[in-house]
């Protein structure tokens, strides 16, 4: 299956996944700046943007392979949310391909555990799943409420940004957005994030609701050399709430490696 993929600039090579309900064009603002010294592949995920629903049920190892097709032999991968549970898997399952990793906003578990206290409550996730088919729409505009530092005027104007995003593109297919909350409620990688042996950097949003700043202590004892950056005052999209403090953290950390 082939997955829709956007191509802008030229040079190094840099992949950018987005996460669960959205599609590429979510990063066109900071993508656009990037170009500038990158070749970016924006890939819409299967059953959002642009590409196609697979037939079968999708799984992070099934979803990973799918994306690793679409995508160059070896680039700099770029995830948000759920995108970047996808970049994690494929540095540890096709490391070759990866020669530098950014997670922005994401976590090796989504929800809680007994250890793993800072992280989502699965009540939340299995609750949009089953709300889904009730109002699908109003699933997802809850779900874009979450993303956003609340009680702020930046904050409702990253909410309608999120909303005019989605109108950009065709919808994302139901099944797809339940099986990207299986894959949230589901996958553990905390035992793989010890074995990352890429260039790593963790962007956190110092008021994220879905994926809390406190929970960096911990990823970072799980991978010591891991970079991990929090931005002030953003919630769960800093690429749109805070762009210049999110670029300077991006290059920073590939000029640190590449200078």
């Amino acid at each position: 299956m082939n997955l829709h993929v956007q191509r802008l600039g030229a040079g190094p090579d840099l992949v950018m996944l987005h996460g669960w309900g959205l599609h590429g064009g979510i990063f066109t603002e900071v993508a656009e700046q990037l170009a500038q010294r990158f070749r970016i592949s924006l890939i819409d995920l299967p059953g959002h943007g642009r590409s196609p629903q697979p037939e079968q049920m999708l799984k992070l190892s099934t979803l990973t392979d799918m994306v690793a097709a679409a995508a160059p032999t070896r680039a700099t991968w770029l995830g948000w949310s759920l995108g970047g549970m996808i970049a994690a898997q494929l540095a540890l399952t096709a490391p070759a391909q990866v020669e530098n990793l950014i997670m922005v906003c994401t976590s090796p578990r989504f929800v809680t555990a007994d250890d793993w206290p800072c992280a989502m409550d699965p009540a939340v996730l299995t609750g949009f799943a089953q709300a889904l088919q009730e109002d699908y729409h109003g699933t997802l505009e809850r779900f874009l409420s979450l993303q956003i530092a609340p009680g702020t005027a930046e904050g409702r104007h990253n909410l309608r940004q999120l909303r005019e995003m989605m109108q950009r593109s065709p919808m994302p297919a139901e099944q797809a957005l339940r099986d990207g909350l299986g894959i949230l409620c589901a996958a553990d990688l905390r035992l793989g994030f010890a074995a990352l042996h890429r260039p790593a950097l963790l962007i956190l949003g110092e008021r994220d609701r879905l994926v809390p700043a406190c929970v960096a202590p911990a990823i970072g004892a799980l991978a010591s050399t891991l970079r991990i950056e929090v931005i002030k005052g953003a919630g769960h999209v800093p690429f749109l709430s805070h762009p210049r403090a999110f670029l300077a953290a991006v290059t920073a950390f590939w000029d640190d490696h590449h200078g």
